[in-house]
């Protein structure tokens, strides 16, 4: 029996309760913060969206002055790591919905995760090329 099982009088095995953190450190854990990260990192981005579009109404020309603020490759980098946080957050959000409304999600919860994390990798890989694509080819120049 291994060290972590407790017998109640009954003779049944119970696990121990743990100490400190729930999940020390696994899937679960790193998930949780990922969606929590990503989630506030798309606020914040939302709300500056928001007010950069406001501009328009008050004035057009400081409108324009931060759209051409955005037109270098720093902005790039940041619009890859935005489709980065918002694909996962959306990925995990439906993995979040199974868990709690299907009747078998807490048992397949970690087989989803690893299924979320895969598609999240299958889809960003050509995302990042072809976001990343003009940036490059503005910077280093054209190769053709």
């Amino acid at each position: 029996m291994s060290s972590t099982t407790a017998l109640r009088p009954g003779g049944s095995g119970i696990p121990k309760p743990r100490r400190g953190t729930v999940y020390k450190g696994a899937e679960g854990m790193w998930s949780w913060v990922a969606h929590r990260i990503t989630g506030v990192l798309t606020f914040f981005f939302l709300f500056a969206h928001v007010l950069d579009t406001a501009l328009v109404r008050v004035s057009p020309e400081s409108y324009n002055k931060v759209i051409e603020t955005y037109k270098n490759p720093v902005v790039n980098l940041l619009e890859v790591g935005l489709v980065a946080a918002v694909l996962y957050h959306a990925l995990n959000g439906i993995r979040i919905m199974l868990v709690d409304f299907w009747a078998k999600g807490p048992r397949h919860q970690r087989t989803m995760l690893w299924i979320v994390v895969g598609t999240w990798i299958v889809v960003m890989v050509p995302t990042v090329y072809f976001m990343l694509e003009f940036t490059v080819r503005k910077m280093f120049g054209d190769a053709s």
